[in-house]
């Protein structure tokens, strides 16, 4: 399911970028660059990330070898994470890893998608699976870069993250015993009593999960 979505997201992002070219007599061709560069950072400074995308895909066509790419790249997905279009953010962080993996540029890009998988979430209940993932990706990195400067956000997300799976258990468990279901009740409790994260420590959310998440 998850290829699907992924494949699925690139041909949107594909059809994005191919579609809004304009008329024939605005298209542009054979430029150098830097100029596709600087006319990209001008729509991102502007806030139109649908034109960057686009211009990016010039960029890329006309100069596939140019230095120049994999800065865009990671401008484009740190645009989309601030646009809050985390899906698009993790698609530019896919490709920048499958083309300038080195150990450097995988340390940043890694933190990067696991920072866009952490403000992705929108319900706990709903995104558990995602949850899960991101531990596992926030575990880790914590262990591949442990002098990294992003391991310090790495930990604090893997604790809020932590947190949340230990409160949506007790809800479950909750649950099961309303429905008079004590054994299913006990599996989520003892998968509690595993961790390191004890119901002490956590201030249960008073407002909503979403704003307790990310204070």
């Amino acid at each position: 399911m998850q290829r699907f979505v992924r494949t699925a997201l690139a041909a949107l992002v594909a059809a994005a970028m191919m579609g809004g070219c304009g008329s024939k007599s605005e298209q542009e061709y054979e430029k150098p660059a830097l100029y596709w560069y600087q006319k990209m950072m001008k729509s991102v400074a502007s806030g139109n990330l649908e034109k960057a995308d686009n211009i990016f895909t010039s960029l890329e066509s006309e100069h596939i070898s140019s230095p120049l790419i994999p800065q865009a790249m990671m401008i484009l997905a740190q645009a989309h994470m601030d646009n809050e279009e985390y899906l698009l953010a993790q698609f530019y962080m896919d490709e920048y890893m499958k083309r300038y993996g080195s150990f450097k540029n995988r340390m940043l890009a890694e933190f990067m998608k696991i920072k866009a998988a952490f403000y992705g979430l929108r319900s706990p209940q709903r995104d558990q699976k995602l949850i899960d993932d991101t531990l596992v990706r926030a575990r880790n990195y914590i262990v591949r870069y442990p002098k990294s400067e992003f391991t310090p956000m790495v930990h604090t997300i893997e604790t809020r993250l932590a947190m949340t799976r230990y409160l949506l258990n007790e809800n479950i468990a909750g649950l099961y015993d309303r429905r008079d279901k004590p054994h299913a009740a006990e599996i989520y409790r003892r998968r509690n009593e595993t961790g390191w994260v004890k119901m002490e420590d956590i201030a249960p959310p008073s407002r909503g999960w979403f704003g307790w998440l990310f204070e």
